[in-house]
């Protein structure tokens, strides 16, 4: 293994849209074009998202060249999208460009298809069929169809054999060309083919055409299809207002309206309610409630004001506000949770191996099929009248034996498992991690900002007799106040919460690791420590047993004295989760082992692990210990998850089979993470894992059918059934070809109704 100069340059990834691809021979033909590049690490092409994803050493490689490379190998490249404006929906138009001409095309050899079946199936039904002018009208159809419409085969089909990588295009082409050419040669010089009682041979004008427009109707339902598999990423999209209300002086000058790739850094915007803030930056004027749910999880709207920041494509729901723009394009926290969405899309999982491999050597293997057939069938009748039927079962196994479901197989359920697990606030880094997921067998979780809140609050509080707890509470919220200590802000919130009125303290003093003390209401109040509070006479017996049980249970006791007179107990605690313990439920009943690794006391994760249900803990770990037990477990045969915060787990969550992080939609994008958590909390954490599992299962669907249909459809339509009177003729042949593919869409879509980790959701 060779390790690189420190020094050197890192690798860069470069983004490009790929026009003209059709199949997963064509993604392949595109990466090892990319790979001849000098300077090119590693390609990707995703048959689904149209996009290749490109690691580069920027010193030997560039866009040009990798652009060049494409168009060299037969396709198209779209122009970089601008990074000052929100990400292009629809790759500058391209897409709907090629759906206008894909419909347009469509129409077209439909319409000239329906009369040329009608009179081509017909056997003898309508007379004129069989005539020389029938077969005239039957000549001009099929050939209307196959350089109209069909021309679009034809030129793919030919760049495909140039380049010695032969596709989808190229089978479809030859089989709909050999139709066509016997039936041209069998209607204009039938005299050479005249047997039996037969004067003219048969003609397949209809199976040509069929060919053209049932491959056409399967890639319009195809690019349908396809469509909704960036529902999700779109919906991000459409958070990003069109234009926006730039204000270029103080908050009461006028506006003027611009398209929002117009913002820059340091521009002001007005946000009316009911209008979505563009892009992220620092409110300078008003106030308002902004619902930032989509990001954030937070269900109700949050109260902004000067100073406070806001995020793109939340909502503004009351008072108008006035923006200063910090972040425009690609670096707000939208666009990179976007952008993340869209590799997770694009990116291959391991069990697309399988299929890579299979649709490389697979249209080869079809073509020398497609010639071995037309042999054994002219060999078992080797005269005129057998050349007929030895093309028809030749040109049914070329057109029938398309790889494209074996191809879309995995990209169309990675494309639809990642956006739904977006709207589901679930991200996915990588179709790897999606795999991976599905595979996990053990859950560990942090404590401290995972399991619990991370910020301790009042969850105990016993007063003396004749003391009210409202009382105890706002004396110690009185000397507290001055206390930037998190236990201090704990007893503050709770007095707050309770709606309490503060007395006023003075002559204030901070005793660090101790405790406080003040003058309040002309009393000295203390709040601290038992055994601060002994050294200053107060007896603390009577509590003693008391505090011990607190302690055992994880919560930290402070006890709260006026005037040398013990008032009573506060427990502070850092409390769970409220999802915690539904989510620990929910993974349990998925079969999933679960452990808390924490660098907390032993007596405190404890505590925490009997409230939320975990057997397993190891406390009072630093991090090189959590990765050195995550390796320990992994080394067993365990397939682990690391469940932490994101930022303190990094070395855990990095060591982890699948590093899960628990974040908001701001910061999300930088966790050090295979799965990032957009909203919910722990919640999320099953959702992640029955999504992943799910998605799988659509995966080895998609492929066990694009297995068993090439395996039983290559032998049905190269006749070995003939003698059962099963067969399959081209026209059937294109039908089913182009059927298998969208059904292998179809299939993927299913992701789509995926609701929770709850009820019929969970699988082992």
């Amino acid at each position: 293994m060779t390790t690189k100069d420190p020094a050197e340059v890192p690798s860069e990834t470069a983004i490009l849209d790929i026009t003209g691809m059709t199949c997963a021979a064509c993604a392949g033909r595109i990466e090892r074009a990319l790979a001849k590049v000098g300077g090119v690490e590693a390609a990707q092409v995703n048959l689904v998202s149209q996009q290749a994803r490109v690691e580069i050493d920027p010193k030997r490689a560039n866009r040009a060249a990798l652009e060049a490379a494409v168009v060299a190998a037969g396709y198209g490249v779209l122009p970089p999208v601008s990074t000052a404006g929100p990400i292009e929906l629809d790759r500058n138009g391209s897409e709907e460009r090629d759906r206008r001409v894909l419909v347009r095309d469509l129409a077209v050899a439909a319409a000239l298809t329906v009369p040329l079946l009608v009179l081509g199936m017909s056997h003898g039904a309508i007379p004129f069929a069989d005539t020389w002018a029938g077969r005239i009208v039957q000549f001009v159809l099929g050939t209307g169809v196959l350089f109209g419409p069909g021309r679009r085969f034809l030129r793919a089909g030919f760049v495909a054999v140039r380049h010695l990588s032969p596709d989808m295009n190229t089978l479809v082409a030859l089989g709909a060309l050999s139709a066509w050419a016997w039936s041209t040669v069998a209607t204009f010089a039938a005299h050479w083919f005249a047997h039996g009682e037969h004067s003219a041979p048969h003609i397949y004008f209809e199976a040509a055409a069929a060919i053209v427009t049932f491959v056409l109707l399967g890639k319009f339902l195809e690019t349908r299809a396809r469509w909704r598999l960036g529902d999700a990423v779109r919906a991000l999209h459409a958070l990003v207002p069109a234009l926006v209300h730039r204000v270029d002086g103080d908050a009461s000058s006028i506006e003027r309206d611009v398209p929002v790739a117009d913002l820059r850094p340091g521009d002001r915007v007005r946000v009316r309610p009911g209008e979505r803030v563009p892009s992220d930056g620092v409110v300078v004027h008003g106030r308002s409630a902004v619902d930032e749910s989509l990001l954030s999880g937070e269900s109700m709207p949050v109260e902004k004001g000067l100073g406070d920041r806001v995020v793109g494509g939340s909502m503004n729901t009351s008072g108008a506000l006035l923006v200063r723009v910090e972040h425009t394009g690609t670096e707000t926290a939208l666009a990179r949770i976007t952008a993340a969405v869209e590799l997770a899309q694009g990116s291959r999982a391991p069990i697309a191996r399988f299929a890579d491999r299979a649709s490389a050597v697979f249209v080869p293997i079809v073509l020398v099929l497609a010639l071995v057939t037309f042999g054994v069938w002219w060999s078992i009748d080797p005269t005129w009248g057998g050349l007929p039927v030895a093309i028809e079962y030749m040109v049914a196994v070329l057109v029938i034996a398309c790889p494209c479901a074996l191809g879309l197989a995995t990209p169309a359920a990675v494309a639809v498992g990642a956006g739904r697990g977006a709207e589901l606030g679930v991200m996915f880094r990588t179709g790897a991690a999606i795999e991976q997921a599905s595979h996990i067998d053990t859950v560990l979780f942090d404590k401290t900002g995972t399991l619990t809140t991370g910020r301790p609050d009042v969850v105990a509080v016993e007063p003396r007799p004749g003391i009210g707890s409202e009382e105890l509470l706002r004396l110690a919220a009185a000397v507290e106040l001055s206390s930037e200590h998190p236990f201090a802000r704990a007893v503050v919130g709770s007095v707050q919460a309770r709606g309490l009125a503060l007395d006023e303290a003075t002559q204030f003093v901070s005793v660090p690791a101790m405790g406080v003390m003040a003058r309040v209401g002309g009393f000295t109040v203390r709040v601290g420590k038992p055994e601060w509070l002994a050294q200053h006479g107060i007896d603390v017996a009577a509590v003693a047993p008391r505090v011990a049980a607190l302690a055992s249970g994880g919560v930290t006791p402070l006890l709260v004295a006026r005037d040398g007179d013990l008032l009573g107990v506060i427990g502070l605690a850092d409390a769970l989760r409220p999802e915690a313990r539904a989510a620990v439920k929910q993974l349990r009943a998925m079969g999933l082992r679960l452990g808390i690794l924490s660098g907390d006391k032993q007596g405190v994760v404890a505590a925490i692990a009997k409230q939320v249900g975990i057997d397993e803990i190891a406390a009072e770990l630093l991090p090189t210990d959590k990765t050195r037990r995550i390796a320990e477990t992994k080394d067993g045969g365990q397939r682990v998850a690391m469940v932490g915060d994101g930022v303190n787990d990094a070395p855990a969550l990095a060591t982890a089979d699948l590093g899960i992080a628990v974040g908001t939609g701001t910061d999300v994008a930088a966790a050090a993470s295979d799965v990032a958590l957009l909203r919910g909390g722990l919640a999320g954490v099953p959702v992640a894992i029955a999504l992943a599992r799910a998605t799988m299962r659509t995966i080895r669907r998609n492929l066990l059918w694009a297995s068993v249909y090439n395996l039983l459809g290559l032998p049905i339509a190269a006749g070995a059934f003939a003698g059962l009177g099963i067969a399959l003729s081209p026209v059937y042949a294109s039908a089913a070809m182009s059927l298998s593919s969208v059904s292998v869409l179809l299939s993927s879509l299913m992701l789509r109704r995926f609701r929770s980790a709850s009820g019929a959701e969970i699988v082992r």
